[in-house]
């Protein structure tokens, strides 16, 4: 039984689904698939009902799960451990970002703490603010910065970086330019360029458009803040993403969006499970950040 074998079952288990576990652990489905079978071989029964469209627990896979984690969480303080003997000569840290956000403080952040502990292996991964979210419990990521609607996530350590209204973008000659703010009702009318499922910005768009009973015309998405307003720029459709996200896009008019209700997040989220690398780099983000992360 091997721990990479472990972390593929909790990695299924979590998703439901093996093609979402592979991505999360960047393997591919087969290979993810040969290790469940063979761990399941040598247990000696299989750990998933396969016959539906979804991967469900069976008994012995319930009974398994929780175990499989505390292997997991038994192997990170293992390596904790080692790291503080060492006196963190030696390690590796996996750094989430959402694709296309580039928050200049998280790089000062891992430069500074690079200076510092120069054979610590730091390793950045993109994804949406779910998909990260999920690598973070999974113990695939150490530490991420997503974005969240309304609250951070559960059951995770986090830090709020920052609170945004949405806002959206239009071309200059566009009738809604002139508006010093845009009603969500108002803003559904138009065909609208947005940010992808999974994303703190769209979160917090869709979610406000359920309470207000609205359904909005996505007419595009597009994985990068950049893309989006690029489309909108073009005359596809009209944009949304943050307040910060705006500033980039000189050439595109930003029209605060009303009625909302509930802020866009950027959090930094890591595991409860602190390990010796990851404290260090924490007073590092606190100081790039400006704000006190929890203290470890």
């Amino acid at each position: 039984m091997e721990l990479r074998q472990l972390e593929y079952f909790v990695a299924v288990a979590e998703t439901a689904n093996f093609t979402r576990a592979a991505e999360r652990v960047h393997i591919s489905q087969s290979g993810i698939s040969a290790q469940i079978k063979a761990l399941e071989t040598e247990l000696g029964t299989p750990l998933f009902d396969r016959s539906g469209r979804t991967a469900r627990l069976t008994e012995a896979g319930v009974v398994a799960l929780p175990y499989a984690q505390i292997a997991l969480d038994a192997a990170t303080d293992l390596r904790s451990a080692i790291d503080d003997l060492k006196g963190l000569v030696r390690g590796h840290l996996t750094i989430g970002m959402v694709t296309g956000c580039e928050v200049k403080p998280l790089f000062a952040a891992l430069a500074a703490f690079h200076r510092e502990h120069p054979y610590i292996e730091l390793e950045l991964i993109e994804g949406t603010s779910d998909h990260l979210i999920a690598a973070v419990r999974a113990s695939v990521a150490d530490i991420a910065l997503v974005g969240t609607a309304g609250e951070p996530p559960e059951y995770l350590e986090a830090q709020v970086i920052a609170r945004e209204g949405l806002v959206a973008l239009v071309q200059p000659d566009s009738p809604l330019a002139t508006k010093s703010e845009l009603p969500l009702i108002k803003l559904t009318e138009y065909a609208l360029v947005t940010l992808p499922e999974g994303t703190g910005i769209r979160a917090t768009f869709d979610e406000a458009c359920v309470t207000a009973g609205l359904m909005p015309d996505v007419a595009l998405v597009a994985s990068a803040p950049g893309a989006v307003a690029d489309l909108a720029s073009r005359g596809m459709g009209v944009a949304v993403l943050s307040e910060s996200m705006a500033v980039a896009y000189p050439n595109l008019v930003a029209v605060p969006i009303t009625e909302v209700g509930m802020p866009a997040l950027l959090t930094l989220v890591w595991r409860p499970r602190v390990s010796s690398a990851l404290a260090a780099l924490l007073p590092h983000c606190r100081r790039a950040f400006g704000e006190a992360a929890p203290e470890t």
